[in-house]
């Protein structure tokens, strides 16, 4: 007695024969692989992340400093925090920050959250109170229990990315 049984949603092939079971897979062209579903999966969750990223001073020189953002809707930024941020930096390097800074999640560093730039490691570094000024790193590792610490002084000026590598 034989059944074949055919499940569309996962393409799966049930062939009955003789009390056995045999199990095989369809490869369907058209089906995405789990590389391309967790792609889909990490752009769905960084939809808050901005379209552009701004300097500080075009931030400053805006009378309601915002920022637009992947699904369509702003993200506006407090002006004491730009200001706090401003305070921290050199005129040279407040024409050069971008906002918000991004603070990755990373899949390969579990534990920890990286950021990327001079300036923007310069300003993690200074409110972490770890700044080195003889040390310009163009990358930053930290353990992630100090995300909090960040994110409440500079609750609109960063943000999160999530990266899957």
């Amino acid at each position: 007695m034989e059944k074949v049984k055919l499940l569309t949603a996962t393409h799966w092939i049930y062939i009955f024969m003789s009390n056995k079971a045999f199990c095989a897979t369809t490869l369907n062209p058209n089906m995405p692989t789990a590389d391309d579903v967790l792609k889909m999966e990490i752009a769905r969750v960084n939809l808050h992340l901005p379209t552009v990223r701004p300097t500080l001073s075009q931030l400053l020189a805006e009378e309601k400093p915002r920022v637009h953002l992947r699904d369509g809707s702003e993200s506006h930024f407090k002006r004491s925090e730009l200001e706090y941020v401003e305070s921290l930096l050199d005129d040279k390097e407040v024409k050069l920050l971008r906002l918000p800074i991004i603070l990755e999640i990373s899949t390969v560093y579990r534990g920890y959250f990286r950021v990327r730039g001079r300036i923007e490691v310069k300003v993690v570094e200074k409110i972490l109170e770890t700044y080195d000024e003889l040390e310009e790193k163009t990358e930053g590792l930290y353990p992630r229990y100090l995300l909090p610490r960040v994110r409440r002084v500079l609750p609109t000026t960063t943000t999160y990315a999530f990266i899957a590598e």
